[in-house]
């Protein structure tokens, strides 16, 4: 399976210590993809190579089959939108001012703020579901709320690429889920996503594309249906388990044993 992002025998490491060696991975176009693992297996570091935050220390991330690091930054961030990690915003800055953030790749010294640019802000905030925060202090917000309106400055952005680095963190149980439906309705109006998620049974539920990882590789990667059985779970997550068909989607569902 190929596509235009891509990472091609690329090594990963930060200083002397190598996280990913010779790793290879086509991101389907058109897909929502789940990587799973566990702890410190390599995806958020396979997540940061994608977005041009980590530079390989051999091999090369590819985009339409050019080297990422050869693109100017902002034509690169009307393509790919990353959310990472521990993000924080300045203070005194509103929620509306960090999601019209996410229109600065669009901008140029001649454009003004444009209404195209105001129904970005305005849609994305909605799908996100902060627009009744919108004129509220970023650091007066919850740590769910902040989450949900970093989310809404990518959205902002409108990227053929979504990438997310453990989006659904602080996040209750019914934003999770709303969440995540959000994603799979952009995968299906023809947006690629690729998300890092600890929960293997909504990623199954979600994603129709897994990628597993464990020790910096790739244990497996294709649709949930297809990958993920007993062995693959003990295998990338130490746990013993029975799959069964989840009730409602019939997609993968993991119980584990006693």
């Amino acid at each position: 399976m190929t596509g235009r992002l891509a990472a091609r025998d690329v090594t990963l490491a930060y200083g002397d210590r190598t996280v990913s060696e010779g790793l290879a991975l086509d991101v389907p176009d058109g897909r929502f993809t789940a990587v799973i693992g566990t702890n410190a297996c390599g995806k958020s570091t396979l997540l940061r190579a994608f977005a041009r935050q980590l530079s390989p220390a051999s091999g090369r991330v590819e985009l339409d089959g050019r080297d990422v690091a050869g693109y100017r930054p902002k034509p690169f961030a009307r393509e790919v939108g990353f959310l990472p990690q521990g993000l924080v915003a300045p203070e005194n800055m509103l929620v509306r001012q960090l999601v019209a953030r996410g229109r600065y790749p669009h901008q140029t010294l001649l454009s003004a703020w444009s209404r195209e640019d105001e129904r970005a802000v305005s849609a994305a905030m909605d799908a996100a579901g902060v627009a009744a925060l919108a004129d509220r202090p970023v650091e007066s917000l919850s740590g769910g709320q902040r989450q949900r309106a970093w989310i809404a400055m990518v959205l902002a952005q409108e990227t053929s690429y979504l990438l997310l680095d453990e989006p659904t963190t602080f996040l209750d149980i019914t934003h999770q889920y709303q969440l995540l439906t959000l994603l799979a309705r952009l995968r299906d109006e023809g947006r690629t996503v690729v998300a890092v998620l600890h929960d293997i049974n909504q990623a199954c539920r979600f994603a129709d594309h897994l990628v597993a990882m464990r020790d910096g590789r790739v244990v497996a990667a294709g649709a949930p249906g297809d990958i993920v059985d007993a062995d693959l779970v003990k295998e990338v997550f130490d746990l013993s388990c029975i799959v069964v068909p989840d009730p409602l989607t019939a997609t993968p569902m993991i119980v584990p044993k006693p």
